[in-house]
């Protein structure tokens, strides 16, 4: 573990939360197999991204929301730990219910006011069925949900992208679709990639955590998926 002049420890938390549709329309061709596919790629690439930037511990978890909202990674896993096991699709999109869960986990404690900004990322094909406005509320009145780096990624054309955009909250910043599952992976690849780089040395890291945001961590642009050789398929 590297360490600053002084003995001071350099290492501070990157919290990297995967938020994950899992109601009955993912079961729908192929698609949250494909989400499942996506994440075991994408992980190789978070370790190599991870190793690269010592100053950043990556702890991953995951939640996932259909009808009501449930831990499928609860604890704050190490990267070099990380074992994805696969989701099922079934119920509603209990979306809300997933953010005041994820909002709960970002209060400090037990987060730490020396942490990176955490990143979220919500991955969604339809639009909610509960309370997303008090979800979402209860998120960004968290100091770290409003820093956080908050990604959405759109699975299809039923998604609903006018809530994907609340939720990123940066209007610079669009939702990445994804209608096959080519294009899944390049996203998932992207997200949880560039989003630690970014996470892992933000320009305002010496800023008052009660100061406002006035946006996320600057993110470079996301790939280009369309035109795509690969036919759509959701």
């Amino acid at each position: 573990m590297t360490r600053r002049p002084g003995g001071e420890l350099a290492t501070r938390p990157l919290h990297f939360i995967w938020i994950l549709d899992c109601s009955g329309s993912m079961a729908a061709s192929g698609k949250i197999q494909a989400l499942n596919n996506a994440i075991r790629e994408a992980i190789p690439h978070m370790q190599k991204v991870a190793d690269e930037n010592p100053n950043a511990q990556v702890l991953v978890r995951a939640i996932k929301f259909s009808s009501g909202a449930h831990w499928h990674i609860s604890q704050p896993t190490p990267l070099k730990d990380f074992k994805w096991t696969d989701l099922s699709a079934d119920g509603v999109t209990d979306m809300g219910k997933a953010l005041l869960m994820v909002a709960d986990q970002l209060k400090i404690p037990p987060m730490t006011d020396r942490a990176l900004p955490p990143v979220l990322v919500l991955v969604s094909d339809g639009q909610p069925t509960d309370d997303l406005e008090s979800g979402l509320k209860e998120l960004m009145n968290q100091p770290w949900g409003k820093k956080a780096v908050r990604i959405a990624i759109a699975i299809g054309e039923d998604a609903d992208y006018e809530v994907l955009q609340k939720f990123i909250g940066n209007p610079e910043l669009k939702p990445l679709k994804a209608n096959n599952p080519e294009a899944l992976v390049t996203h998932f690849k992207w997200a949880s990639t560039v989003a630690l780089v970014a996470a892992s040395s933000p320009p305002s890291q010496k800023k008052e955590l009660s100061k406002p945001a006035v946006m996320n961590v600057p993110l470079p642009p996301a790939p280009d998926t369309e035109p795509s050789s690969v036919a759509d398929v959701w």
